[in-house]
């Protein structure tokens, strides 16, 4: 299909990230008697090495040029990440996944301002829909706490900036090396939150741990790709496809079921992808916005 087919390649780019990081979760959420800046810690060390073994491969120099740029992409990455790390082990999956995919509706808010890209106005009603299937999914479900509940919120603005920062970069960095800087960031802030607070993993620990490092470079690269692709409001809002991961993984390996009021909201959420998914389809009058 070409790239203005509802599988493009931006598109196809993204359900690959979302697979990988849904079983990354997956992962994070069975260590969940480790600190959360510890899981972040060796998430991004073990990518990191990845990253540079990539750009070795590569012949790619791993410094870059947009520093400013490449920077904030790494703080707010990592913020983002520690946030949402902290709902996952506070929360059911599919709650937590679903909250924190909120963050469309920001990246493309943000967009507005960053990248001077424009949306139709539909789009808003659409983002509106979900917003309310999120809200819904709280009601008064007593495992999901409004403190738990804002943090989702702060993940999903904070990735929002971060998918800006890497939209940003497009044609002015390598894929890989946006990758790895928001790795090395992330490794060395971890780091320092660490020394303070360390937790020896036991046993199998030290496999999800691996298994995390390696899904999240997998997920990361073709997040990457996916952000370059084309315009940003529409391959970001594929991430609400996670849900449906959350879900059943959070069943299969967590035993967790939802009440009637919390799958009623997912799929609602669901329901406001599919339709801006259309409508930015069928807009063809909007050309991708060349990052200033």
């Amino acid at each position: 299909m070409n790239s203005n087919g509802i599988l493009s390649k931006g598109v196809v780019h993204m359900l690959f990230a979302t697979f990988w990081f849904a079983l990354m979760n997956v992962f994070v959420k069975k260590l969940t008697h480790l600190p959360t800046m510890e899981l972040v810690f060796f998430r991004c060390s073990i990518a990191t090495i990845i990253g540079f073994i990539g750009l070795q491969n590569k012949g790619v120099s791993w410094i870059g040029s947009n520093r400013k740029l490449l920077l904030l992409r790494g703080f707010f990455g990592t913020a983002a990440l520690y946030t949402f790390f902290l709902t996952l082990q506070h929360l059911p999956l599919g709650t937590a996944v679903t909250i924190q995919y909120l963050s469309p509706i920001f990246t493309t808010i943000a967009a507005i301002f960053i990248l001077k890209e424009k949306i139709k106005n539909a789009q808003w009603i659409y983002f509106t829909i979900s917003f309310i299937g999120v809200l819904l999914i709280k009601g008064l479900n007593s495992k999901v706490s409004w403190e738990m509940l804002a943090i989702g919120i702060l993940s999903a603005i904070l990735s929002g900036l971060a998918y800006n920062m890497v939209r940003s970069l497009k044609e002015k960095e390598h894929p890989y090396v946006v990758v790895l800087h928001f790795q090395l960031i992330g490794a060395l802030i971890g780091l320092g939150f660490t020394l303070f607070n360390w937790s020896t993993p036991i046993g199998i620990d030290w496999l999800y741990i691996l298994l995390i490092g390696v899904l999240t470079q997998l997920g990361q690269v073709q997040l990457t790709k996916s952000l370059q692709s084309e315009k940003i409001g529409r391959v970001t809002i594929v991430n609400y496809l996670g849900i449906i991961y959350a879900l059943v993984f959070g069943w299969i390996f967590f035993g967790e079921k939802h009440d009637w009021m919390e799958v009623m909201g997912m799929l609602i959420v669901i329901g406001g992808v599919i339709l801006n998914l259309v409508l930015t389809d069928s807009n063809k009058d909007l050309k991708v916005t060349k990052p200033i």
